[in-house]
């Protein structure tokens, strides 16, 4: 039984969008299409096995001289499988979801992570590391809300921008907009940036932002209200830096790390050290030198720059293209779901997009010295088992997205 798709009524940028699905072309046999993109599966395992390999590379001087390893070269490695193969599997449940199901879950998910948010900040629940209170210990591993809250973030916006589709795009009175369509989605937001900001977590306050007004702008936001949005929001941020004297600081740092290179600037400098030793094809898998308890967070905030360091501007570039692929298989598959009248799963891959190409772009940018200095992991490689869950959670969702697209390609109604 096919549906048709011509009775599918989209608003803003996605009837703009499907008034193109004419011109698409469709396999003159649907049904021997394969059932999900192989090559976004492909490349995301290259990824999550490059990052395993890199882990164990970049940890082992600090597993090796750490009391609370053991003293065990391979303490990082065993972590990081184990969290890989959660991943894979909370990857595969979340594959066996519908996006509807999903759809109708977002805003209890959203929920649940303002739980955990809140529980973070509570003494004596959330574990305090370098001042920062961002974890709460589950005995055996330490659970990350703001990671999960990206994933979280991404669904709830996605269906809030379906829900509230009336009001925010340019077919209301300005007020109406305004007040139905953006402030209930600005409040929520901002309190969730609130409680970001006092663990504190600079850099996942930035990529939950750029997840939310991003879908936001995908979908169709009112140029009126988008454009005094985009001149506020570099306000914002400054404000929030300036407010914070050791933000400030290391904004200072990233524009000359040399002038202070035993300081500020310490982990910069030796990331460019490290980047300036591998050259085109680094110094061999194992042999770095900054991972020798010279670079801070070695495996986790600059693993690039030991990859950089052991296998030099080739391995750099092999990541980048790997990233850049997923991106593009990301959007591509956002822009089928558009056109297959699925505003839903559309806003969702794109948001999924968002989030990844931010977060890697922000973690490249600090390692090769472009942007300041942020905690910020490189998803799908860096160690931490919240991060690495959902991000395999979120590319199990692009592939469910997929998989239903091309269902409906076939002729099957979802």
């Amino acid at each position: 039984m096919r549906r048709d798709l011509s009775t599918v009524a989209l608003p803003g940028a996605f009837g703009a969008l499907k008034s193109l699905g004419s011109k698409v072309a469709v396999s003159a046999n649907p049904r021997a299409m394969q059932p999900y993109d192989g090559s976004l599966a492909w490349a995301t395992l290259l990824l999550l096995a490059i990052g395993l390999v890199m882990v164990y590379s970049a940890s082992i001087a600090t597993a090796e001289a750490s009391p609370a390893t053991g003293y065990r070269a391979w303490y990082f490695l065993l972590r990081h499988g184990s969290f890989l193969a959660t991943g894979l599997f909370c990857a595969y449940v979340a594959f066996q979801i519908p996006m509807k199901a999903w759809q109708r879950l977002a805003p209890w998910l959203f929920i649940a992570g303002l739980v955990l948010l809140v529980l973070v900040l509570i003494p004596g629940i959330g574990r305090s590391v370098n001042g920062a209170r961002r974890w709460l210990s589950l005995y055996f591993v330490n659970l990350q809300p703001s990671e999960l809250m990206k994933l979280a973030v991404v669904l709830y916006t996605a269906s809030y921008a379906v829900r509230k589709a009336e009001f925010l795009h340019a077919r209301q009175p300005m007020r109406q907009t305004l007040l139905k369509g953006f402030l209930p989605l600005l409040v929520v937001m901002g309190m969730t940036g609130g409680l970001l900001l006092l663990e504190p977590d600079f850099g996942a306050f930035v990529v939950i932002l750029a997840i939310a007004f991003g879908i936001l702008f995908l979908g169709g936001l009112d140029w009126r209200i988008l454009v005094p949005l985009i001149a506020l929001l570099p306000v914002v941020l400054g404000a929030i830096l300036v407010a914070a004297p050791y933000r400030l600081q290391r904004l200072v740092a990233f524009l000359d790390p040399w002038s202070d290179p035993l300081g500020k600037g310490y982990q910069l400098s030796h990331s460019l050290i490290a980047f300036g030793r591998g050259e085109w094809f680094g110094v061999g898998l194992g042999a770095s030198v900054e991972k020798l308890m010279f670079l801070p967070e070695a495996h986790t905030d600059f693993l690039l720059a030991v990859i950089a360091e052991e296998i030099g501007f080739v391995g750099v570039l092999v990541v980048l293209a790997l990233f850049v692929w997923v991106l593009f298989r990301t959007y591509a598959i956002a822009r089928q779901a558009v056109l297959l009248g699925r505003p839903f799963a559309a806003l969702t891959a794109q948001g999924i997009g968002v989030w990844i190409g931010v977060q890697a772009f922000i973690n490249i940018g600090v390692n090769m010295g472009v942007l300041p200095t942020k905690g910020l992991t490189l998803p799908l490689l860096s160690f931490g088992g919240s991060g690495i869950v959902a991000n395999c959670v979120g590319i199990a969702l692009l592939l469910r997205v997929d998989y239903e697209n091309r269902r409906l390609l076939r002729g099957f109604v979802e």
